[in-house]
This record gives structure tokens, C-alpha cells and sequence, in this order.
């Protein structure tokens, strides 16, 4: 099994078949804290995160170790569930709190709202989220509000990767929409695949299992490829912010 939008800790530890070619909370989270620090001046935060899912507990885990690594004081850690919609009053909590910046480890579904409702109170701090922030769905939905937002990825639209140009060229020719880093990953892991089996593979399980142990360096549409000791990805991860309607790179 090669997944390709799995990135909570522990997965690959399931078993020697299982793979990855999404990039995990712990690659990607660190870099996002860090560049918070370096390019906003960022002390101290308020994390809020849905304590209901094993993704979004493993992106708070991450961000918690980042933190303590950054030395950033956290003021206040506030948790909802995932199925929650109303976050006002924990933002009220957490805009008392004088706080740099709002750490958020949630779902789209939550982010939507998340960010909207706390533009509406008056919180022009920074929001910085996790990997279920990466999608275009955040930018569609919360609109205006959207903006300013920093967000930790795998993949970026805008990347000038021959590959991935065409990529979204295709996708968008045949979709009539842009992709977003899930089907970025997805085409990644059939490219992935692809070398894998093509690569003096017999076709049969173990012969796959040992192709895709072998991938180092592969050209994909996220970038070269390895896939480690751990059956994890290894590449470049990217560290986001909205600016004018979309994801451009943080600098």
C-alpha cells in the first residue's frame, strides 16, 4: 500500500508494506514554526486543535515539539471537535491571551470557519495551520479572510517544476479546476509506482515491496523523491502564506 495523503504519525509502522509519499506532520510543521520565528518575530502563540483525530493530534504533537524547540511560549492550548462549526468563543479566549499568533492543527472543515470567525472578532494576528489548511478550499471559503494565513506543505501550485507544470496543465484541462496538493500526491505516488514496478520488478508483491524500497531521487511532480528506511517521503517541504487570493511561498 503506497498512501498518498496519510500524514499522522505512525502509519508506515503499521506494517512492511505499507508506504508513503505525503510528507508527515513532523517533516513539514517544524519548518512552518521555524519560519514563523524568523520571518514574523513570533514569541508567543495560542494552539488550538480538534483533540478528536488522529491526524490533527498528531499535527498538535508536532507543533507542541516545534515550539519547545523555537523556545516560543505558548499561552493558552484550546481543543474542539472535529465536527464543530462555532469557534467564537475560543477565539474570544484566545485573542484576551495578547499572543503573536493562533496555531491551528484542524480540517478544512474547521479551518473555513475557524479563519472567518476570527477576522470577524478582530484577531489580525497571524494564523498559522497545519496540512489540513493546504487546499484551495480555504481561500474559496473564507475569502478575504483567508488572507495572511501561513500554512506548512508538500507541494506548491506555483512551483516551477517542469513536471508539475504540466501536471496542473492536464489536471486543469480535464477538470475544469486547479488541483490541490491531495491530487499533487496522488500523481506523485502512480509516478512513484510507476518507477517501482518498471524497475526490473517481477510484478508480484515482494517484487514491489523491494521496488518501491528502492526509490532515491525519483522526478516527480512534487519534486525528487526518496522514500526512507521508514517507508516515509523525503523531499523539499514548503512553508506558505495567502497573499492576494493564493498560496504563494513565505519570504
Amino acid at each position: 500500500m503506497l498512501g498518498v495523503s496519510n500524514t499522522a504519525a505512525g502509519i508506515t509502522e503499521i506494517g512492511d508494506y505499507i508506504f508513503r509519499d505525503s510528507l508527515t506532520e513532523d517533516a513539514v510543521i517544524p519548518q512552518t514554526v521555524k519560519a514563523a520565528v524568523d520571518e514574523l518575530g513570533v514569541k508567543k502563540v495560542v494552539v488550538m486543535y480538534a483533540n478528536d483525530d488522529a491526524f490533527t493530534e498528531s499535527g498538535y504533537q508536532a507543533f507542541a515539539a516545534a515550539l519547545e524547540d523555537q523556545n516560543v511560549e505558548v499561552a493558552e492550548t484550546l481543543t474542539f471537535s472535529k465536527a464543530d462549526t462555532d469557534f467564537r468563543a475560543l477565539l474570544n479566549k484566545a485573542k484576551q491571551s495578547d499572543a503573536d499568533a493562533i496555531i491551528v492543527s484542524g480540517l478544512i472543515d474547521a479551518a473555513v470557519p475557524l479563519v472567518t470567525q476570527a477576522r470577524e472578532i478582530g484577531i489580525d494576528t497571524p494564523i498559522i495551520g497545519g496540512n489540513g489548511f493546504n487546499s484551495p478550499a480555504l481561500i474559496a471559503g473564507a475569502g478575504a479572510a483567508a488572507e495572511g494565513v501561513i500554512v506548512g506543505a508538500a507541494w506548491n501550485s506555483a512551483s516551477d517544476n517542469e513536471q508539475n507544470v504540466k501536471f496542473i496543465e492536464d489536471f486543469t484541462a480535464a477538470y475544469s479546476s486547479a488541483p490541490d496538493q491531495f491530487a499533487a500526491q496522488a500523481y506523485a505516488g502512480m509516478q512513484i509506482i510507476d518507477e517501482a514496478v518498471r524497475s526490473g520488478c517481477s510484478g508480484e508483491r515482494d517484487g514491489i515491496q523491494a521496488g518501491l524500497g528502492n526509490i532515491t531521487d525519483v522526478p516527480t511532480v512534487l519534486g525528487n523523491v526518496t522514500l526512507n528506511e521508514n517507508r516515509d517521503a523525503e523531499h523539499d517541504a514548503l512553508v506558505q502564506i495567502v497573499e492576494d487570493g493564493q498560496f504563494v511561498i513565505l519570504k
